[in-house]
């Protein structure tokens, strides 16, 4: 790594000067936001993008503008439809893929939902834990034996790690009042665990697994707020980083909330992003304060005791249904 890049960094800028042509990249939930612009800036450097959506239909944007991008820049792009809240769905799109047997330079696990009411997946598991951390380990762990050595594995996680810790005891909040927020911050611990578990296993390949807190846009993923509660939240941000002596929060663009998911998929070095958390294209420093909107990442989400805890845990859910 000869040049050094950092929040204010755009997807394009990191891919600048950079020979993706030929690289396959599996990127899961293109249709909107930041996995729409990670998807977008590869592909207008000439690599091959499989994309996942739930629906191609309803994702007609995404569709325009992807292909797009691919016509220009020399890129090919597939979609696939996919829901991470299925295991049955993520199970037969597995299969689709294996049956193609086309390898993978990086799979890129962006999708997610956030803050959402009380639910459960369909089989069974409450609905963001579900989506953001299990639909990816069934998924991934599945078509593992398609990337390529020397390949990268990039989970997104998210500062609202800092909220909570996972629960393996009571995943699905059946012993406690559910507060959406925290349900949202244990499933983005658990995508950090994720890498930190899935970096071990294949790093005797090259494969390396790393998980991006891409920086705080403003994408529809918080669709499950008002107006009023995300300005709300807005001004908690605001208040606890004041509280703590830190700088105010600055919103990125999406362009540059997507740009540590493409350095760290096809530009940085493994060894030094393996089993870490990223942010602003670097790997973040341990912050281990309780206060869930500062900078950095708290030791629990690198935990390998508890990476480990985790991996057992939704291996049996997953042989549970």
């Amino acid at each position: 790594m000869t040049q050094r890049f950092n929040a204010k960094s755009s997807a394009d800028e990191v891919l600048a000067g950079q020979d993706v042509s030929g690289l396959r990249v599996l990127i899961t939930g293109v249709a909107s936001g930041i996995g729409l612009e990670t998807a977008r800036s590869l592909l207008a450097k000439g690599a091959k993008v499989v994309g996942t959506v739930r629906s191609v239909e309803k994702a007609e944007k995404a569709t325009t503008v992807l292909r797009q991008a691919a016509a220009l820049g020399g890129g090919e792009l597939d979609f696939l439809e996919i829901d991470l809240a299925s295991l049955k769905n993520v199970e037969a799109a597995a299969k689709n893929i294996l049956s193609e047997n086309r390898v993978f330079n990086a799979v890129i696990a962006n999708a997610g939902v956030m803050a959402t009411p009380y639910g459960l997946t369909e089989d069974g598991y409450e609905i963001q834990f579900g989506t953001n951390h299990l639909g990816h380990f069934a998924l991934i762990n599945r078509i593992a034996s398609l990337i390529a050595d020397n390949g990268r594995v990039v989970v997104l996680s998210s500062q609202a790690h800092r909220v909570a810790d996972v629960d393996l005891v009571d995943p699905n909040f059946e012993q406690q009042e559910y507060d959406p927020f925290v349900a949202y911050g244990r499933s983005k611990t658990a995508n950090a665990l994720f890498a930190v578990a899935f970096d071990k296993r294949h790093r005797s390949r090259g494969i390396r697994a790393a998980s991006v807190m891409p920086g705080n846009s403003l994408t529809n993923l918080p669709r499950n707020f008002s107006e009023e509660a995300l300005q709300g939240l807005f001004a908690t941000v605001g208040k606890a980083r004041e509280d703590a002596g830190l700088p105010p929060a600055e919103l990125k663009s999406v362009e540059q909330a997507a740009a540590t998911s493409v350095w760290a998929a096809v530009v940085a070095d493994g060894d030094t992003i393996g089993g870490q958390y990223l942010e602003d294209c670097g790997v973040a420093q341990v912050n281990d304060l309780e206060n869930p909107f500062a900078d950095g990442v708290r030791l629990y989400a690198l935990n390998e005791k508890r990476a480990e805890a985790l991996w057992a845990a939704s291996q049996a859910m997953i042989e549970a249904v």
